[in-house]
Protein backbone atom coordinates (compact mmCIF):
# COMPACT_ATOMS: atom_id res chain seq x y z
CA UNK A 1 0.00 0.00 0.00
CA UNK A 2 3.04 2.30 0.83
CA UNK A 3 4.84 2.11 -3.10
CA UNK A 4 1.51 3.02 -4.88
CA UNK A 5 1.45 5.86 -2.63
CA UNK A 6 4.76 6.81 -3.09
CA UNK A 7 4.64 6.73 -6.75
CA UNK A 8 2.21 9.52 -6.69
CA UNK A 9 4.13 11.65 -4.90
CA UNK A 10 7.11 11.82 -6.61
CA UNK A 11 4.53 11.76 -9.84
CA UNK A 12 3.19 14.55 -8.25
CA UNK A 13 6.91 16.44 -7.53
CA UNK A 14 7.70 15.80 -11.15
CA UNK A 15 4.89 17.48 -12.35
CA UNK A 16 4.98 20.37 -10.41
CA UNK A 17 7.72 23.79 -9.97
CA UNK A 18 8.39 25.29 -6.32
CA UNK A 19 8.67 28.60 -5.89
CA UNK A 20 8.83 30.86 -2.43
CA UNK A 21 7.06 34.23 -1.57
CA UNK A 22 6.77 36.75 1.01
CA UNK A 23 3.58 37.19 1.91
CA UNK A 24 3.07 40.99 1.23
CA UNK A 25 0.66 43.42 1.57
CA UNK A 26 -1.82 44.29 -1.44
CA UNK A 27 -0.29 47.56 -1.67
CA UNK A 28 2.03 49.48 -0.20
CA UNK A 29 1.44 53.58 -0.54
CA UNK A 30 4.05 56.29 -0.49
CA UNK A 31 2.93 59.72 0.71
CA UNK A 32 4.48 62.60 -0.36
CA UNK A 33 3.38 66.23 0.43
CA UNK A 34 1.34 67.90 -1.80
CA UNK A 35 2.30 71.48 0.28
CA UNK A 36 4.87 73.41 2.25
CA UNK A 37 4.51 74.05 5.97
CA UNK A 38 4.69 73.04 9.73
CA UNK A 39 4.26 69.43 10.78
CA UNK A 40 1.83 70.20 13.67
CA UNK A 41 1.12 66.76 14.40
CA UNK A 42 2.61 63.16 13.45
CA UNK A 43 0.71 60.43 15.71
CA UNK A 44 3.27 57.64 16.04
CA UNK A 45 0.79 55.83 18.26
CA UNK A 46 -1.08 54.54 15.20
CA UNK A 47 2.07 52.78 13.69
CA UNK A 48 1.17 49.36 12.71
CA UNK A 49 -2.60 50.03 13.44
CA UNK A 50 -5.57 50.51 11.13
CA UNK A 51 -6.31 53.93 10.43
CA UNK A 52 -9.87 55.77 10.38
CA UNK A 53 -10.89 59.05 9.23
CA UNK A 54 -9.42 60.51 12.04
CA UNK A 55 -6.24 62.40 10.58
CA UNK A 56 -2.77 60.77 11.57
CA UNK A 57 -0.50 63.68 10.04
CA UNK A 58 -1.52 67.85 10.02
CA UNK A 59 0.31 70.70 8.50
CA UNK A 60 -0.07 73.55 9.76
CA UNK A 61 -3.47 75.31 8.24
CA UNK A 62 -4.38 78.18 10.20
CA UNK A 63 -3.49 81.14 7.91
CA UNK A 64 -5.21 78.82 4.48
CA UNK A 65 -8.30 78.89 6.84
CA UNK A 66 -8.70 82.78 7.62
CA UNK A 67 -7.27 83.49 3.96
CA UNK A 68 -10.20 81.17 3.04
CA UNK A 69 -12.89 82.55 5.23
CA UNK A 70 -11.68 86.36 3.97
CA UNK A 71 -12.03 85.46 0.25
CA UNK A 72 -15.82 83.42 0.76
CA UNK A 73 -16.88 86.93 2.46
CA UNK A 74 -15.17 88.70 -0.53
CA UNK A 75 -16.95 86.86 -2.76
CA UNK A 76 -19.97 87.23 -0.72
CA UNK A 77 -19.73 91.10 -1.43
CA UNK A 78 -18.66 91.05 -4.79
CA UNK A 79 -22.09 89.29 -5.80
CA UNK A 80 -24.03 91.77 -3.91
CA UNK A 81 -22.52 95.01 -5.50
CA UNK A 82 -22.47 92.99 -9.29
CA UNK A 83 -26.77 92.25 -8.28
CA UNK A 84 -27.23 96.02 -7.61
CA UNK A 85 -25.01 96.95 -10.90
CA UNK A 86 -27.27 94.81 -12.54
CA UNK A 87 -30.26 96.80 -11.41
CA UNK A 88 -28.66 99.86 -13.13
CA UNK A 89 -28.14 98.67 -15.99
CA UNK A 90 -31.70 97.59 -16.57
CA UNK A 91 -32.84 101.20 -15.08
CA UNK A 92 -30.37 102.68 -17.64
CA UNK A 93 -30.91 100.07 -20.93
CA UNK A 94 -34.51 101.83 -20.00
CA UNK A 95 -33.52 104.85 -20.17
CA UNK A 96 -30.87 104.88 -23.14
CA UNK A 97 -34.30 103.39 -25.02
CA UNK A 98 -36.16 106.29 -24.58
CA UNK A 99 -33.70 109.17 -25.26
CA UNK A 100 -33.08 107.10 -28.48
CA UNK A 101 -36.73 106.85 -29.65
CA UNK A 102 -36.90 110.17 -28.74
CA UNK A 103 -33.87 111.25 -30.76
CA UNK A 104 -35.45 109.33 -33.57
CA UNK A 105 -38.24 111.31 -33.58
CA UNK A 106 -37.06 114.87 -33.41
CA UNK A 107 -34.02 114.29 -35.53
CA UNK A 108 -35.78 114.76 -38.69
CA UNK A 109 -38.25 117.48 -37.16
CA UNK A 110 -37.92 121.32 -39.14
CA UNK A 111 -39.31 122.89 -36.30
CA UNK A 112 -36.50 121.67 -33.80
CA UNK A 113 -33.03 124.03 -33.84
CA UNK A 114 -29.77 121.95 -34.65
CA UNK A 115 -29.13 123.08 -30.97
CA UNK A 116 -32.15 120.97 -29.36
CA UNK A 117 -31.62 118.27 -31.83
CA UNK A 118 -27.63 118.39 -30.69
CA UNK A 119 -28.18 118.55 -27.03
CA UNK A 120 -30.46 115.09 -27.58
CA UNK A 121 -27.78 113.50 -29.41
CA UNK A 122 -25.25 114.12 -26.97
CA UNK A 123 -27.44 113.10 -23.87
CA UNK A 124 -28.42 110.29 -25.68
CA UNK A 125 -24.31 109.54 -26.58
CA UNK A 126 -23.64 109.97 -22.60
CA UNK A 127 -26.41 107.28 -22.06
CA UNK A 128 -24.86 104.99 -23.79
CA UNK A 129 -21.66 105.50 -22.59
CA UNK A 130 -23.12 104.88 -19.23
CA UNK A 131 -24.39 101.82 -20.13
CA UNK A 132 -21.50 100.34 -21.72
CA UNK A 133 -19.44 101.78 -18.58
CA UNK A 134 -21.79 99.91 -16.46
CA UNK A 135 -21.74 96.75 -18.23
CA UNK A 136 -17.68 96.89 -18.22
CA UNK A 137 -17.83 97.32 -14.22
CA UNK A 138 -20.25 94.03 -14.17
CA UNK A 139 -18.01 91.97 -16.13
CA UNK A 140 -15.10 92.84 -14.51
CA UNK A 141 -16.77 91.84 -11.27
CA UNK A 142 -17.82 88.78 -12.34
CA UNK A 143 -14.27 88.29 -13.51
CA UNK A 144 -12.89 88.81 -10.17
CA UNK A 145 -15.28 86.23 -8.72
CA UNK A 146 -14.13 83.76 -11.42
CA UNK A 147 -10.83 84.35 -9.82
CA UNK A 148 -11.96 84.04 -6.45
CA UNK A 149 -13.56 80.93 -6.86
CA UNK A 150 -10.75 79.24 -8.31
CA UNK A 151 -8.72 80.99 -5.49
CA UNK A 152 -11.68 79.31 -2.83
CA UNK A 153 -11.04 76.43 -4.52
CA UNK A 154 -7.34 75.95 -4.08
CA UNK A 155 -7.46 76.69 -0.78
CA UNK A 156 -9.95 73.96 -0.33
CA UNK A 157 -7.40 71.58 -1.81
CA UNK A 158 -4.51 72.99 -0.08
CA UNK A 159 -6.62 72.58 3.39
CA UNK A 160 -7.21 69.30 2.73
CA UNK A 161 -3.71 68.17 1.78
CA UNK A 162 -2.96 69.42 5.08
CA UNK A 163 -5.07 66.86 6.93
CA UNK A 164 -3.80 63.24 5.77
CA UNK A 165 -6.08 60.56 6.34
CA UNK A 166 -6.40 56.82 5.15
CA UNK A 167 -9.11 54.89 6.52
CA UNK A 168 -9.21 51.31 6.68
CA UNK A 169 -4.99 51.11 6.04
CA UNK A 170 -2.55 50.30 8.04
CA UNK A 171 -0.16 53.44 9.13
CA UNK A 172 3.29 51.53 8.11
CA UNK A 173 6.15 54.39 8.77
CA UNK A 174 5.87 57.74 9.61
CA UNK A 175 9.12 59.56 7.85
CA UNK A 176 8.18 63.09 9.64
CA UNK A 177 8.44 64.37 13.21
CA UNK A 178 6.11 67.38 14.60
CA UNK A 179 8.38 70.56 14.25
CA UNK A 180 9.43 69.78 11.02
CA UNK A 181 8.83 71.77 8.14
CA UNK A 182 8.24 69.93 4.81
CA UNK A 183 8.05 71.28 1.09
CA UNK A 184 6.51 69.67 -1.63
CA UNK A 185 7.33 66.33 -1.96
CA UNK A 186 8.47 65.71 0.94
CA UNK A 187 8.02 61.58 1.88
CA UNK A 188 5.49 61.81 4.84
CA UNK A 189 4.69 57.84 5.44
CA UNK A 190 3.94 54.63 3.91
CA UNK A 191 0.35 52.77 4.42
CA UNK A 192 -0.73 49.37 3.70
CA UNK A 193 -3.84 47.82 2.33
CA UNK A 194 -4.42 44.89 4.18
CA UNK A 195 -7.68 44.15 3.28
CA UNK A 196 -6.12 41.49 0.88
CA UNK A 197 -2.46 40.17 0.38
CA UNK A 198 -0.22 39.15 -2.84
CA UNK A 199 2.55 36.49 -3.48
CA UNK A 200 5.11 37.71 -5.91
CA UNK A 201 6.71 34.60 -7.83
CA UNK A 202 9.31 34.75 -10.32
CA UNK A 203 7.93 32.16 -13.46
CA UNK A 204 10.16 29.72 -15.31
CA UNK A 205 9.43 30.45 -18.91
CA UNK A 206 7.81 26.90 -19.38
CA UNK A 207 5.30 27.95 -16.72
CA UNK A 208 4.71 31.01 -18.42
CA UNK A 209 3.21 28.96 -21.72
CA UNK A 210 0.33 27.40 -19.75
CA UNK A 211 -0.23 29.20 -15.79
CA UNK A 212 -3.43 29.99 -15.95
CA UNK A 213 -3.99 25.59 -16.42
CA UNK A 214 -2.05 25.28 -13.15
CA UNK A 215 -3.26 24.16 -9.48
CA UNK A 216 -1.66 26.18 -6.87
CA UNK A 217 -0.64 24.64 -3.49
CA UNK A 218 0.56 26.90 -0.53
CA UNK A 219 2.75 25.28 1.57
CA UNK A 220 1.39 22.35 0.19
CA UNK A 221 -2.34 22.82 0.68
CA UNK A 222 -4.44 22.75 -2.28
CA UNK A 223 -6.32 26.20 -2.95
CA UNK A 224 -8.59 27.67 -5.91
CA UNK A 225 -5.88 31.05 -6.32
CA UNK A 226 -4.88 31.46 -9.47
CA UNK A 227 -2.20 33.84 -10.78
CA UNK A 228 -3.96 37.13 -10.74
CA UNK A 229 -1.18 39.12 -12.80
CA UNK A 230 1.87 38.20 -14.99
CA UNK A 231 4.16 40.16 -17.33
CA UNK A 232 5.42 38.34 -19.82
CA UNK A 233 9.06 39.92 -20.32
CA UNK A 234 11.88 38.53 -18.36
CA UNK A 235 12.45 40.78 -15.25
CA UNK A 236 15.29 42.71 -15.99
CA UNK A 237 17.05 41.38 -11.77
CA UNK A 238 15.65 38.06 -12.28
CA UNK A 239 17.56 37.52 -15.53
CA UNK A 240 15.05 34.55 -18.03
CA UNK A 241 12.43 34.63 -15.55
CA UNK A 242 8.68 36.30 -15.30
CA UNK A 243 7.14 38.36 -12.38
CA UNK A 244 3.68 36.54 -11.30
CA UNK A 245 1.47 37.97 -8.45
CA UNK A 246 -1.12 35.85 -6.58
CA UNK A 247 -3.60 37.71 -4.74
CA UNK A 248 -5.12 35.80 -1.21
CA UNK A 249 -6.77 36.64 1.10
CA UNK A 250 -5.31 38.35 4.17
CA UNK A 251 -3.35 36.66 6.67
CA UNK A 252 -3.12 37.15 10.27
CA UNK A 253 0.55 38.17 10.00
CA UNK A 254 2.61 39.28 7.22
CA UNK A 255 5.47 38.95 5.25
CA UNK A 256 6.35 35.19 6.47
CA UNK A 257 7.88 32.58 3.50
CA UNK A 258 5.72 30.54 2.36
CA UNK A 259 6.25 27.87 -0.34
CA UNK A 260 4.24 28.00 -3.63
CA UNK A 261 3.38 25.12 -5.92
CA UNK A 262 2.36 25.07 -9.42
CA UNK A 263 0.99 21.70 -10.36
CA UNK A 264 -0.45 19.18 -13.34
CA UNK A 265 -3.88 18.26 -12.10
Amino acid sequence: MKIPFLLFFVSSLLFSDVYYSKVDPYEIRDISSNVSGLVVLSDEDMLGKRLTSKPYIKIDSKLDKQELKFSNEKLTYLSVIVKSNGVILENTKKSLDKKRKNYERIASLKIKSDVEKNREFYDLILSENQYLATKKEIDNLKIQMLDLKYKIASLKRKIADKSLEAKNFVLYSLLVKEGQVVNIATPLAKVADISKAKLTIYLDSEDVLDYDSKVIYIDGVKTNYKIDRIIKIADSKNISKYMAQIIIKSPKVFSKLVKVELRDE
